[in-house]
């Protein structure tokens, strides 16, 4: 089972409930696979403390243009096609913009002329380890790199798979997200009881209802603000799968980087009841 945990918001606790609900599901038994997603500012290493190997670069193909084979301003077919402006026609040649360029391959498909070759750009690194049992896998962006999909597809495919694969999501509602849960069985949606919290789980149960994939939602610090999350989900039919209490304590061990669901009390019935409601409508109950 693929398990995506996501948020419409950063700062709802969308990594703690992650790391934790991987965590647990370890101490039962249960094979589990954990794909750090969050290639722009990954973290769940902090908690999970995996034996990472060495960093893999990654890359994606960019066209590379042979002027010699190239027939030049009688044909510009890939200029007028490439839907991402990433090749112009200037000073009697194709100019390629790399940083543009979303690897499709499309322009080497349609040059007449076999004019266009493949090169490729550095979108950044890649490294796999095991935390305990745990399989882990994360991505990390090349520094002034704009596109963040590219790499987290690399690294859900090179994650292993196990009974239980869980990708912890970047934040929003963007494309990185929508990569993120490509392949997704069901996405645990993270919230927060404030009117911000609210505010952006509608833009990401829009999303997810756009996409039609199954979906719950887990309200973490509760206690903290008001009840119209709980109402917003009644009024939705949207299946609420567990909640977090707010808890000084929580932030405490958090911000050491320990794990709450063996170390605060309440903290594992809850992860049971999550994990239990996420089997009910995935229909895994056993």
């Amino acid at each position: 089972m693929r398990i995506a945990i996501a948020s419409g918001k950063g700062g709802t606790g969308k990594t703690t409930v992650a790391v934790n609900f991987a965590a647990y599901l370890d101490s039962l038994g249960v094979k589990v696979s954990f794909t750090d997603c969050d290639v722009e500012e990954p973290n769940a290493h902090f908690f999970l403390n995996p034996e990472l190997s060495a960093e893999k670069d990654e890359f994606i193909p960019v066209p590379k243009i042979d002027e010699d084979k190239c027939i030049g301003e009688s044909c510009r077919k890939c200029v007028e096609i490439c839907h991402f402006k990433a090749l112009i026609w200037m000073v009697n040649s194709v100019m390629v913009f790399d940083e543009l360029c979303h690897g499709c391959g499309l322009c080497e498909l349609a040059c007449p002329a076999d004019a266009i070759g493949e090169g490729q750009r550095l979108i950044g690194t890649t490294s796999h380890g095991k935390a305990g049992n745990i399989d882990f896998t994360r991505g990390l962006l090349r520094i002034g790199e704009a596109m963040s999909p590219p790499l987290i597809k690399v690294v859900k495919e090179i994650s292993p798979k196990a009974e239980i694969n869980i990708f912890d999501c970047p934040p929003g509602t963007s494309c990185p997200v929508v990569e993120s849960l490509v392949g997704a069985d069901f996405v645990a949606l993270v919230t927060e009881p404030t009117p911000f919290g609210l505010h952006d789980l509608d833009l990401a149960v829009q999303l997810l209802d756009t996409l039609k994939q199954p979906y719950g939602v887990i309200i973490n610090r509760s206690g903290m603000g008001d009840d119209r999350v709980e109402h917003y989900l009644s009024e939705k039919n949207i299946p609420l799968l567990g909640t977090l209490p707010h808890s000084r304590e929580a932030a405490s061990i958090y911000s050491g980087g320990g794990l709450l669901y063996d170390s605060i009390s309440g903290f594992k019935d809850e992860f049971a009841k999550i994990w239990s409601s996420i089997q009910t409508f995935t229909g895994e109950a056993k």
